[in-house]
């Protein structure tokens, strides 16, 4: 009876640790993509296909847009951190993540990146159109090539020139829905373009020391603090300043402007005391980089909305 029982206690203890272990490669894999930082740009995706002349568009073609965007932007990550593994095991906020902790390989993130980058151009090649695919694949090269092999690790410009690879999702929600690129589609990635910049260095500025151990030429290791606030002001006021003419070149309207103008004032304010700050390493910057992501997010919505009710 005592032996029965001690191998049921084992096998159950078995069973359990073979679950946990399957848990915990999952959630390895799905953090590969990065999922929180994928939806901002699944929502500038969605938003690019909402207002084009065209009108909305039907489920499906919705649908699969957004899958293929969060499979070629997961890949993107995914690749990204198998190159990235000897900075990130030098860097607090990302020597847990799944290649530096030592859970998983270079080579297997590298190669689960490039099957979802390809799945992605197959699906938006079948299901939605070449030029949407062709505009995904591109920003997924950026990403990893241009940005993570190349400037990343070379110049303090590595993420005013990077930032493009961002700055695509719209162009391929755009081009998803509409067929082709236009002028008023380019302004969309001006926005996230000028967006950028002062997006990130609000967090480079709280992890200069963390960029300084890994060698990587951020601004603020670069140029301090005080320049990279400089900066983050002079990049806030050209973006302010393409989204406000969105009206005038009758892209959008009154409703879009109101909020266009509000929004980015606040986020003036807040590079202002960026600016302000003496040693800008977390209250103003903390402050600034999370107001970031609600700004744009809310950026897009309101294009959507005024699109929906002023159409």
């Amino acid at each position: 009876m005592h032996t029965r029982f001690s191998a049921k206690v084992s096998d159950d203890h078995g069973i359990g640790s073979t679950t946990s272990t399957l848990r915990q490669t999952m959630s390895d894999y799905l953090a590969l993509t990065k999922p929180r930082v994928i939806s901002l740009l699944l929502l500038t995706t969605l938003a690019g296909m909402l207002i084009t002349p065209a009108g909305s568009p039907p489920f499906y073609l919705i649908a699969w847009t957004l899958l293929a965007g969060y499979l070629m932007a997961g890949g993107a990550n995914a690749v990204n951190m198998a190159y990235d593994v000897d900075i990130d095991s030098t860097m607090g906020r990302t020597k847990l993540r799944p290649v530096p902790s030592g859970r998983m390989t270079p080579r297997r993130a590298f190669v689960f990146g490039i099957v979802l980058a390809s799945v992605a151009f197959m699906l938006l090649v079948l299901f939605v159109n070449i030029l949407a695919a062709v505009l995904s694949l591109a920003g997924f090269v950026y990403y990893t090539v241009i940005y993570t092999r190349w400037l990343k690790r070379s110049t303090w410009q590595n993420i005013v020139i990077g930032g493009g690879a961002g700055a695509i999702p719209p162009l391929v929600g755009w081009a998803a829905a509409y067929g082709q690129l236009t002028w008023p589609s380019l302004f969309l990635f001006l926005i996230v373009f000028f967006w950028t910049p002062p997006h990130f260095w609000a967090l480079a500025l709280m992890k200069r020391k963390d960029y300084t151990t890994a060698g990587v030429p951020m601004l603020p290791v670069v140029a301090g603090p005080a320049e990279t606030a400089r900066q983050m002001l002079l990049y806030s006021i050209g973006m302010m300043a393409v989204t406000v003419v969105l009206t005038p070149l009758q892209m959008m309207g009154w409703i879009y402007l109101v909020f266009a103008v509000a929004l980015g004032s606040v986020f003036l304010w807040h590079a202002w005391q960026v600016v302000k700050d003496p040693l800008p390493t977390r209250g103003a910057a903390l402050t600034l980089y999370k107001y970031s992501l609600l700004y744009l997010a809310l950026l897009f919505a309101v294009m959507v909305v005024d699109r929906l009710i002023l159409s």
